[in-house]
């Protein structure tokens, strides 16, 4: 045991005496008392050689001295660090690094898509305010006050008398359109709107509209067949089939819905179609003459009509999308597959 202790002391002095001048230095020191068959591991393994009475005071001394060894070492790290970086050597002549190319949002590209289709026909895009006032988003579009369809539009109330609301419907740039602007009109109203509703796979507080609106001298609901008919051709593909179904809406008369033969199975049935082979993706209908009235357009001299649909659907059948959390929780392996869409 005390041969042990003095060689422990004498060690003890020669590590406190090194000091290195390079990284080399350093290494050689680490190699001499903690590699694999340095000075540490050697008297460690002597401990076998220590009486029984005696092993507790020599493992104290064998474990300072480990530490002593290991702090000495690691207080020149900084010297090796420093030594990695002036060695290390930049050619200028590699090409550089890749620059990870982003993508458009699936909404993103449908509504570009939306809007090029239109603006063919000669739609302009209008857009509005997102916290809207009672007369724009409900009374100017024949919804008065206690009016049944209001219930059917959840509303997210800012204020109360007067009433200031998030846009339920993007009809309130419609409206807007109208108050500033006399026929001919042709436009399309993309935006955000919010409803009070709980969120699910097919329902959210928010989502996206693109609504039309088209009023000019002797507008016939054919006009209106023909427009969505071509809509339908180019955003979804030639041999897509729709159907009219009559339907409600306060703010035209007569009203439908459009469907579209669906894309999955191609009419034949589906899950998706709830196996009707069709599938509803908006309404439609000719303005009402209230409606014209309120912004002073003759009703007896010019006629209209109107559209609306969701993004989400669109982008829903386009993309196959089937839960629409998916568009706003910023997961990038969601986004990244449309890379190639841009």
């Amino acid at each position: 045991m005390e041969q042990l202790a003095a060689q422990i002391e004498n060690y003890k002095k020669e590590v406190l005496a090194f000091t290195p001048q390079n990284a080399e230095e350093v290494e050689q020191f680490r190699i001499k008392y903690l590699g694999s068959k340095g000075l540490v591991k050697t008297l460690m393994a002597e401990m076998k050689n220590v009486p029984a009475e005696q092993k507790r005071e020599a493992g104290q001394l064998l474990n300072e001295f480990k530490t002593l060894v290991e702090n000495h070492f690691e207080s020149f790290s900084s010297l090796q660090q420093n030594n990695h970086h002036s060695t290390q050597q930049i050619d200028i002549t590699l090409p550089g690094n890749d620059i990870a190319i982003g993508s458009l949002h699936p909404l993103s590209i449908v509504r570009n898509k939306i809007i090029q289709i239109f603006q063919r026909l000669g739609f302009a895009v209008a857009e509005g305010p997102e916290i809207e006032d009672d007369w724009h988003n409900f009374g100017a579009m024949n919804l008065p006050e206690n009016h049944p369809a209001r219930d059917m539009q959840d509303t997210f109330y800012i204020n109360q008398n007067p009433a200031w609301l998030l846009r339920t419907h993007t009809s309130s740039v419609q409206a807007r359109v109208m108050e500033q602007q006399k026929p001919p009109i042709r436009v399309i109203c993309p935006g955000r709107v919010y409803r009070n509703e709980t969120i699910s796979a097919r329902a959210h507080c928010f989502f996206h509209q693109v609504e039309g609106l088209y009023v000019d001298e002797n507008v016939s609901f054919a006009d209106l067949k023909q427009t969505l008919y071509f809509f339908v051709q180019e955003m979804f593909g030639h041999g897509t089939k729709i159907r009219f179904r009559p339907s409600y809406f306060p703010f035209t008369e007569p009203s439908a819905e459009m469907d579209i033969s669906c894309l999955i199975c191609g009419g034949k049935g589906c899950n998706v179609c709830k196996h009707t082979g069709w599938v509803e993706i908006l309404g439609s209908g000719m303005v009402h003459p209230k409606v014209l009235e309120n912004f002073n357009i003759d009703s007896n001299k010019y006629t209209g009509f109107a559209f609306g649909m969701g993004m989400e659907r669109i982008c829903q059948l386009k993309y196959r999308v089937n839960d629409l959390r998916l568009y706003s929780q910023n997961d990038v392996r969601f986004l990244q597959q449309f890379t190639a869409a841009l």
